[in-house]
């Protein structure tokens, strides 16, 4: 008990100091280390098994919708880059540069990726001639850099693992129903695997991507109340195919631009994973993204034949699920405590009364609710307790979000709620910009997102009181 208890002590009480609480779970759980590069991190087994059950369960949904992968260079020439000018102003201000190659000065510097829609638009304009080559629909799994102020693990950081999916159609149609039906994806995912639920909307003039037409996004709601935007996809019109000389001859024999996408999820993920799910104890995985789905306790494991069974538990377990056996010398309040921290959605106790008796107990992580279980129903229990764990992980999320969304009709609603509540509030805009820069300004909080379900909840704008043209989601976000 003593153990357990010193390893809890160990995480700080995410009421009373959330980001600590933050910081301590990412570091305890192992999921990340600090570098001495500045602002980068190195991500651990345990972070990066997450990031390889995220990248795999999207990388099938994408290619049902017919995306294909590629690789495209990391290093961007200057001359490139300033192509298009409302995109390198976007990126200005986080770029990093290569000014030499070995010892000798570069001819002209190149920037690290920041994100590559200007090599994909030199990659295409050579690739596509005709419509018989649209549309183009590729992505690629990367890192990119951007020369962030302030870092924080998985949130924002200089390096950073994601997919960037690139494409090209010939009508803005066609690019409009993949902007969208990429977006969709995202919401999907993160409600059925990562049991997140997410607003879909567009975002503002204001907060849209560097270049695009129309920037759409998810957004989520951490458990202090803050939001994280959690994907975005963008149309891109023919702004950069006009930039860059991309045509194609069209099946009237006449030369069109393109019309272009860009969609893009993060390793931002993870921290909306701990964010949203974490309690005291440390993670609390939803079983479809944790690497370690059961964890197997011996209980006196010296004694005769209880790692024998344990063992052979593990051995049925694991052809249907992601099996740990914990063998090491700890005690098991140790154990017990260190399956808890590290979010296993499930834990099995066996010990010699237990095998005596032709049974084991479960404890669920989310609940922390054990059940005593025949060895024999084991298998299918377990099956049964995943799916429940998933559903009512996303219903807890969904609750919780729900329990932190206000309304605000006035001004003095507005900032109230903000000065005494955290989470989102709904409220009307005249669509001007000042009144977003003012809010900014007064509060620091942003729009999130314009819903695309819009709800008419008064006829003017909650700052200028001019008539109101759109109810947007506002919070404050990492």
């Amino acid at each position: 008990m003593a153990d357990n208890k010193k390893m809890v002590e160990a995480i700080t009480s995410m009421d009373v100091d959330f980001a600590q609480w933050y910081t301590d779970v990412v570091k305890k759980a192992e999921l990340i280390d600090y570098t001495s590069v500045k602002g980068c991190m190195v991500i651990k087994p345990a972070g990066y098994a997450i990031w390889e059950l995220i990248q795999r369960q999207l990388d099938d949904r994408f290619k049902a919708t017919g995306v294909e992968n590629v690789y495209l260079p990391m290093f961007i020439p200057e001359s490139l880059l300033q192509k298009e000018k409302d995109h390198v102003e976007g990126f200005a201000p986080e770029v990093a540069w290569v000014t030499h190659g070995g010892l000798q000065p570069l001819q002209e510097r190149m920037c690290v990726r920041p994100t590559s829609e200007t090599l994909f638009c030199d990659f295409y304009k050579n690739d596509i001639h005709s419509y018989r080559d649209l549309p183009k629909v590729y992505n690629q799994w990367c890192s990119v850099v951007r020369w962030e102020k302030e870092t924080r693990p998985f949130l924002r950081s200089r390096e950073f693992l994601w997919q960037e999916g690139h494409t090209a159609h010939a009508s803005f149609e066609e690019a409009q129903a993949r902007t969208i039906q990429m977006l969709n994806l995202y919401a999907q995912f993160c409600e059925e695997v990562l049991a997140i639920p997410v607003i879909k909307g567009q975002k503002t003039e204001k907060e849209k991507f560097a270049g695009a037409e129309a920037t759409y996004t998810i957004e989520a709601l951490m458990h202090d109340g803050k939001a994280l935007q959690s994907g975005t996809s963008h149309n891109f019109g023919d702004g950069f195919a006009k930039a860059f000389g991309i045509q194609f001859t069209d099946k009237d024999n006449t030369l069109k631009y393109v019309n272009q996408t860009s969609w893009g999820m993060t390793t931002r993920l993870i921290g909306a994973l701990i964010m949203v799910h974490g309690d005291n104890e440390g993670l609390v995985l939803p079983p479809r993204v944790a690497p370690i789905q059961i964890c197997i306790i011996p209980i006196q494991q010296k004694k005769e034949g209880v790692m024998e069974k344990a063992m052979e538990l593990k051995e049925l377990l694991s052809k249907k699920f992601r099996v740990k056996l914990d063998d090491s010398e700890k005690t098991p309040g140790f154990k017990f405590a260190e399956a808890e921290m590290r979010g296993y959605p499930i834990r099995v106790e066996i010990g010699p009364k237990d095998i005596e008796a032709g049974k084991c107990v479960i404890c669920r992580r989310d609940t922390r609710e054990k059940l005593e279980v025949a060895l024999t129903d084991l298998e299918a229990k377990a099956g049964e307790l995943m799916e429940t764990i998933q559903k009512e992980m996303l219903e807890r999320a969904r609750a919780h979000r729900d329990a932190h969304t206000y309304v605000a009709t006035t001004m003095e609603e507005f900032e109230k709620l903000f000065t005494e509540k955290s989470g989102f509030v709904k409220a009307m805009w005249c669509g001007d910009r000042a009144c977003e820069d003012l809010i900014k300004e007064k509060l620091s909080v942003t729009s999130r997102c314009m819903p695309f379900e819009q709800e008419h909840l008064a006829d003017t704008c909650v700052c200028c009181g001019k008539p109101a043209k759109k109810m947007v989601y506002w919070g404050r976000a990492y």
